[in-house]
């Protein structure tokens, strides 16, 4: 009760000095697996999560607002093949257009889980078509990954030639609607953090800091509390479809803490005047991990290390007042 008490009283504090949409986690309970957060031109974050049955989105011009914010469904399908367990949708800007990407299969089992793209207007809250099935082969999680010298590219989580979930990739279609050349993959779960409950590489994300290109990646079996994130650093010149491009972080770079437990499958998102750098991520009160719809959204802020490198913190208490991203 005295947590709270003071919890109320610092965010009656702060709508007094006008900060009224002081914020606390979590931003979606339940039903917040796997979130993808972005803040537009348009002046709105937008919040994409798993729905298991559609394509949702959300928006709202604060954090603060996306807890209430009604999600409008831009996919859904009675084509068997990918009508069901829809998951992890993120929405990308290309060349004046938002692409959402997202995992879809059928009711049957989860061997038909493939990739599939939606394209859009202008702004992410326009209305979507279906564009285009993405892959062939088993992979989900996709997002993009973006290079000035490079070209742009897909990246996602597949079993392409070898035993157990890695991070893929592959070069995207000028189109941004088909792939082209060879998925190759650049990283397994061969090290004893990735592979708690079972080996497992998900859920990579594009972090561009400082100059240099990350990709995050959660790690080890969903129901587990050892779910965290990992992080490979590009080299900043070589082939990045090549494993040998990639350095593998030892251990993870975020993890359970603070009654957040499986921490993982997150996205980041600058605030509207690109001063700061935020987290979007996932968890579960279970200290025994989770991979069902009882998984919460959190944000919070990321800070940087004294060597310049990104510090993504620990999972923030409930109780943790913030402000809204500046602007």
């Amino acid at each position: 009760m005295v947590k709270i008490n003071i919890l109320t009283a610092l965010l009656s504090l702060a709508s007094y000095f006008g900060f009224s949409s002081a914020w606390t986690n979590p931003i979606r309970n339940p039903g917040g697996a796997d979130p993808f957060v972005t803040y537009s031109g348009d002046g709105y974050y937008y919040l994409m999560t798993t729905t298991w049955t559609d394509v949702e989105i959300a928006r709202s011009t604060t954090i603060e607002g996306l807890k209430t914010a009604t999600p409008k469904v831009i996919y859904s399908s009675t084509e068997t093949d990918r009508c069901c367990n829809v998951w992890a949708p993120e929405v990308h800007y290309f060349d004046h257009n938002w692409y959402v990407y997202f995992t879809v299969g059928n009711a049957d089992d989860l061997d038909g889980q493939r990739l599939h793209v939606l394209k859009g207007g202008s702004t992410p809250w326009d209305d979507y078509t279906y564009a285009a099935q993405l892959t062939t082969e088993w992979a989900i999680d996709a997002s993009t990954l973006r290079f000035n010298d490079w070209g742009n590219y897909l990246m996602f989580s597949c079993f392409h030639g070898v035993s157990y979930q890695s991070i893929c990739i592959q070069a995207l279609g000028d189109d941004y609607i088909s792939l082209t050349g060879d998925i190759t993959v650049i990283s397994q779960p061969t090290q004893s953090w990735e592979t708690n409950g079972y080996p497992v590489n998900e859920g990579p994300i594009a972090l561009y800091w400082g100059g240099t290109t990350y990709i995050v990646y959660s790690a080890s079996y969903c129901w587990n509390a050892g779910y965290c994130l990992g992080q490979l650093t590009w080299d900043g010149s070589t082939d990045p479809t090549s494993a040998s491009a990639w350095t593998k972080r030892d251990g993870c770079v975020f993890s359970s803490a603070n009654g957040n437990y499986g921490t993982g499958h997150n996205s980041f998102f600058s605030s509207a005047d690109g001063t700061q750098t935020w987290i979007a991520y996932h968890a579960t009160t279970s200290s025994d991990g989770a991979c069902d719809d009882t998984r919460y959204t959190m944000i919070q802020l990321m800070g940087t290390h004294s060597n310049g490198s990104p510090n993504y913190g620990s999972p923030v208490s409930w109780d943790h007042v913030y402000s809204e991203p500046s602007s």
